[in-house]
This record gives C-alpha cells, sequence and structure tokens, in this order.
C-alpha cells in the first residue's frame, strides 16, 4: 500500500508516533510518504520505500500569517495524484485533518477519491478542542474523516463527549520498539551522574506548564532526604528557565541536572531507577511507555490515558494530580533494594504489549477496512 503521513515533525509525541509508524510500515514492505514542513526529528534514516515531501509556505505581504493550512492542502494534492497514493494518514484534527479534507475536495475533481485516516492525539481534543474558535472546525474535520483512530480509550471518551461526533473511533494504542528502548549496559554514564551510588529520577518532555515540571522537583526535595537519589529532566521548553530558578531556589542545583533535548533518549532511560510523570492531562504517556520498555518503574498522576498504561502497584504508582507528598511515599516505596528489581520487572513486562510489532497491526487492518469502506461507496 502507498500510505501519505502527516504529521509534526517536532520531538512531542505525535510526531514520533507518526514517524516511527512510518518506519515500521516501509520495514512492512509499504511505500511511505511523509508529508511535512520539515524532515521529522525520528526520521533518521531511508530506506527504499521511505520518501519525504517539504511543504513549502510562501510568504506575502498580504498575509500576516503565512497560509499553512492552504500549503499543506496543495502539497497533498500534489503528492496523491503523481505518488498516486492509496490512503492518506493525518496525525492531529486541526490543522491537518481540515487540510486533508480540502485536498480531498480538490482531488474529486480529478476523478481520485483518497481515503483519509485521523489520528487524535490529545491536544487537538483536550486544549485546542475546549476553544470554542476550533470546536465547529475540529467537529466537522473529525466527521468528514473517513477512518478515525485514538491513542487511548480515555481519548476517544473526551472526543465524544466534547464534540458532536457521528464517525466511529477505533482505538489503536501508542506503542514502543523494543529493540531500541531496551536496557543498555552503560553504567558508567550513571556513575558520572551518581559517583556516591544514589538512585537516578528521570523526567522528560516539552516543559510546558501542563507537564507540572515544578510538582517533579518539589516531590524530589523531599524525597532525597529519604533516598539518597538524583534528578535528569530532559527536554526544553517555555518551563524550563523558571523551573532552573525554582530548584536553585530549594537549594537543588548540585542534584537536579537540566540536559535540553536528547536524541537517544534511551540511553538515559536504561540506567534510570524511575521515571516521574505528574502530568495534569496525558492522552496517552509515551515517554512513560519508553521507560518502560528500558525496565524503569513510573510514577504518574491518575489522568487521561495513563492509568491505561501505568498499572497502580505494579508497573508503579498513580497520584492524583498535585499530590506531591503521595508520590514522595510511593516513589520512596519503589525505591527500596527489595522493591525495586520487581518493579522494573513489572514495567518491561506489561510494555511489552505495547511492542510496535503488535501494533502496527492494527493499524494496517484499519486501512484496509477504510479503503475497501471508500470504493464500495464510489462504485
Amino acid at each position: 500500500m502507498k500510505i501519505g503521513i502527516v504529521c509534526y515533525p517536532t520531538f512531542g509525541g505525535s510526531g514520533v508516533v507518526a514517524t516511527e509508524l512510518g518506519k515500521a510500515l516501509a520495514k512492512k514492505g509499504h511505500e511511505v510518504h511523509f508529508i511535512t514542513y520539515t524532515q521529522p526529528i525520528r526520521l533518521d534514516f531511508f530506506n527504499e520505500n521511505i520518501f519525504y515531501h517539504e511543504v513549502n509556505i510562501s510568504s506575502y505581504p498580504l498575509f500576516q500569517y503565512p497560509p499553512y493550512e492552504s500549503a499543506l492542502a496543495g502539497k497533498m494534492v500534489d503528492v496523491v495524484k503523481y505518488e498516486k497514493l492509496d490512503l492518506l494518514h493525518v496525525h492531529y484534527a486541526i490543522p491537518h485533518a481540515t487540510s486533508a479534507f480540502l485536498a480531498k475536495q480538490i482531488l474529486k475533481c480529478h476523478g481520485i477519491n483518497i481515503p483519509v485516516v485521523t489520528t487524535l492525539h490529545g491536544t487537538d481534543i483536550t486544549i485546542i478542542g475546549k476553544d470554542p474558535t476550533y470546536t465547529p472546525v475540529i467537529t466537522f474535520s473529525i466527521n468528514e474523516s473517513d477512518g478515525v483512530t485514538s491513542v487511548s480509550a480515555d481519548l476517544r471518551k473526551d472526543t465524544f463527549d466534547t464534540f458532536d461526533i457521528k464517525n466511529e473511533i477505533d482505538v489503536i494504542p501508542n506503542f514502543v520498539d523494543l529493540e531500541r528502548f531496551k536496557k543498555h549496559p552503560k553504567e558508567h554514564f550513571k556513575k558520572i551522574i551518581c559517583p556516591n551510588g544514589e538512585k537516578l529520577l528521570v523526567h522528560t518532555s516539552n516543559f510546558r506548564r501542563v507537564k507540572r515540571i515544578d510538582d517533579i522537583i518539589k516531590m524530589f526535595a523531599k524525597l532525597k532526604q529519604i533516598v539518597p537519589s538524583k534528578l535528569l529532566l530532559v527536554g526544553d521548553g517555555p518551563e524550563r528557565v523558571s523551573m532552573e530558578h525554582l530548584s536553585r531556589e530549594l537549594g537543588l542545583e548540585e542534584c537536579v541536572r537540566f540536559v535540553g533535548k536528547l536524541d537517544a533518549i534511551e540511553e538515559v532511560l536504561s540506567v534510570a531507577d524511575l521515571f516521574i510523570m505528574p502530568s495534569e492531562k496525558e492522552s496517552f504517556g509515551l515517554a512513560a511507555l519508553e521507560a518502560m520498555a528500558c525496565e524503569v518503574p513510573v510514577i504518574s498522576s491518575n489522568t487521561g490515558g495513563l492509568p491505561e498504561l501505568n498499572v497502580n502497584g505494579v508497573t508503579g504508582f498513580l497520584s492524583n494530580v498535585g499530590d506531591v507528598d503521595d508520590m514522595v511515599k510511593n516513589a520512596a516505596f519503589i525505591l527500596q533494594d527489595e522493591n525495586l528489581p520487581t518493579f522494573k520487572a513489572n514495567a518491561l513486562a506489561h510494555a511489552k504489549k505495547f511492542d510496535i510489532s503488535q501494533i502496527v497491526p492494527m493499524y494496517e487492518a484499519h486501512y484496509e477496512r477504510i479503503v475497501e469502506k471508500v470504493k464500495n461507496q464510489h462504485k
């Protein structure tokens, strides 16, 4: 099958999932065409089945903001026509599903009926979707998609609760590549950070307020009084500067390291003892899954799709949003030498259920069903 994938080419979860899905599909013999404004971060290799098409956005004095949606739709039309795609898979309702609808209408004028699958990842529903300016556009774009998937059952419920959706939504969870995300024997790296055998806590994100990184730092300040430990914060974003100030105010500058964005995050995760995700909202929690695949138990909030991933008392613990004291208590329990090996083993065992080899066939089955549905509609 020839598949066009449209996504945000960034460090965010949706871009990572879309890119890894495309790479996995290409390995299985599908021809995959990425259509984005810059090369996706995780598209770190090419093979004979992977192609990249850049969306060029022209700047004109007339436009205060470049019309990205129109440029994207035009590029979709071009790639579908000349590469003879069988299906477009767009990640995020807006602007990608909206642009896909426009492209589909244009292609109909050329006698081409291109099926469109939209995957909902979270922010397009849980944050942007709450803005009444976008509600009618998101509703329309979802309903006009030929197939719709969401990354968790919670996000599916949120979508139906927020919008007037007539379409079916299939839950296809996020996944992890267990060949890449696994424990690496690099204990020398841990010794650099934890020279005295301290436990290593890790968090990775795009440092937005919804990630509640201040809770991580406050929790760590209390935990290190119970368990000798260090904290590694991986990523970057609008909250980084204020979080650096907070760690200094709490006298933690010697124990907390901000390391910015890292491509080889699995090397850090593989030497971690605990992953922290206290987010106010997570539709799935891909970063936590990648940690679990590296045998790292998780302390997380109990919001969104996290309870579908982090099994309370088994792979880690769930706490109410903002309950720092509960997170401290749970973290201290996991980090006890007699408990940690069991939680690590449980984390890996559960992560195996989300291995990419288990999830990609679900997308392939969805594609085949949608292509057949569209074909039958136009007989």
